[in-house]
């Protein structure tokens, strides 16, 4: 298995700046690598620029400015020039595909947070050794960082990440080989219907609360990009005040962002601990938060149809607020580790089907959705609680998926 380990770094002052140095200068790479490419395709539609081509002139990049790009590892600004690469990549991706293209866009220095070795030991060294009780991390330019190891690293280094998250920084260990470390068997299948009044509900009639964590800080963040807005457009980044006013706004985002990440976490851990199997659905998430189509008013040029976006947008904010593609990319990764079994089933109608493993009828019938939180079937009548209902049929469907395999 392949797992990433996420350590905060403790960096000195000098460091400090160094790291700073070092994501300014990568960034400066990016950017004259792109309007190379930008360049070329102006001057000839025919002309294209590859990754290989622009690799190529690293070494005469670093001869003929050795102070800022001589100074940093070489793999590390081949790694930037793949990232370009593969933002180009993806660019043609979508253009084939008919969907918005995209075109990859300069990164300001503010924004330009993550800097890829792409080999343990070339520009960089995992040291793992405790230095005065310290694990350290080697870097080209940089020195030795004191790194705050919180757990043990399991499996080969394979690339490391120095990133910038606010005023912290951080080291991110890629590795690979790591062995799982199966938990013991319970035999407890469960099916989990997402949500946005109840973060989920298990197929047992257990309801896990919604944290709404952004909702909870919306008054403070609120206020803090009004005052963030209140700065005229001609001094924004230029004053003390305003670059404190863009802190505050990233340090209330950065705040709800780990909250959730912890209450991810904690919630996956529960489940994949008391069961073998879970069961989920396979959903859209993009469809299912794309706002919805303009309908043109054919009775008058210019003009449209009301089309409820407006709570189109509330809805969107209130699931991506509660993370659901975020918590099945956990929870999919810690059952990998403790090797238990996650199966996705075909989300349609879960919430309108009488449960058969309930003692329902099976039957199929959107009227037997009466309110948001109520089932009841019009055919036989059993009835309970609507999101206990999509939790059972995922349950039903999940231990089909196992039959069927088996």
């Amino acid at each position: 298995m392949i797992r990433a380990y996420k350590f905060l770094l403790r960096p000195t002052v000098r460091q400090t700046q160094a790291l700073t140095e070092m994501l300014r200068d990568h960034c400066s790479l990016y950017n004259g690598a792109l309007q190379e490419r930008r360049d070329a395709y102006q001057h000839s539609s025919k002309t294209s620029i590859r990754y290989g081509d622009q690799s190529a002139q690293l070494k005469e990049i670093r001869a003929f400015d050795p102070e800022r790009q001589g100074r940093w590892s070489f793999s590390s600004q081949q790694a930037t020039l793949r990232r370009l690469d593969k933002a180009f990549q993806s660019f043609f991706k979508r253009v084939k595909a008919g969907l918005t293209p995209g075109y990859p866009r300069f990164r300001g220095v503010g924004h330009f947070d993550t800097v890829t070795f792409s080999k343990d030991g070339d520009g960089c060294r995992w040291d793992s050794t405790p230095h005065d009780a310290q694990t350290r991390v080697r870097l080209q330019g940089v020195g030795q960082v004191r790194v705050h190891q919180h757990r043990p690293v399991r499996g080969r280094v394979k690339t490391i990440s120095v990133k910038r998250e606010g005023r912290r920084w951080y080291v991110v260990l890629a590795c690979d080989n790591v062995q799982a470390d199966p938990l013991p068997a319970t035999g407890s299948i469960v099916g989990l219907d997402m949500g946005v009044v109840h973060f989920l509900t298990t197929s047992k009639g257990e309801h896990v609360e919604n944290p709404r964590f952004l909702a909870a800080m919306a008054d403070e963040l609120a206020a803090a990009q009004q005052h963030l807005s209140t700065f005229p457009r001609r001094t924004r980044r230029r004053t003390k005040k305003h670059r404190a006013a863009a802190r505050k706004v990233a340090k209330l985002h950065a705040k709800i962002r780990r909250r959730r990440l912890d209450h991810h976490h904690k919630t996956a851990n529960e489940l994949i601990r008391d069961h073998d199997v879970i069961g989920h659905e396979k959903l859209n998430l993009a469809g299912m938060t794309k706002a919805p189509a303009p309908e043109p008013d054919p009775e008058q040029t210019g003009a449209y149809l009301p089309n409820g976006a407006a709570a189109k947008a509330g809805l969107n904010r209130s699931m991506l607020d509660v993370g659901v593609g975020l918590f099945l990319n956990i929870l999919a990764d810690k059952a990998e580790s403790a090797g238990r079994l996650v199966v996705l089933v075909d989300p349609r109608n879960t919430s309108r089907t009488c449960p058969l493993s309930a003692g329902g009828c099976g039957h199929v019938a959107r009227e037997s959705r009466v309110t948001q939180a109520e089932f009841e079937c019009v055919n036989c009548g059993w009835s309970g609680n609507a999101d206990h209902v999509g939790a059972l049929n995922v349950q039903h469907r999940a231990g089909l998926v196992l039959c069927d395999d088996a």
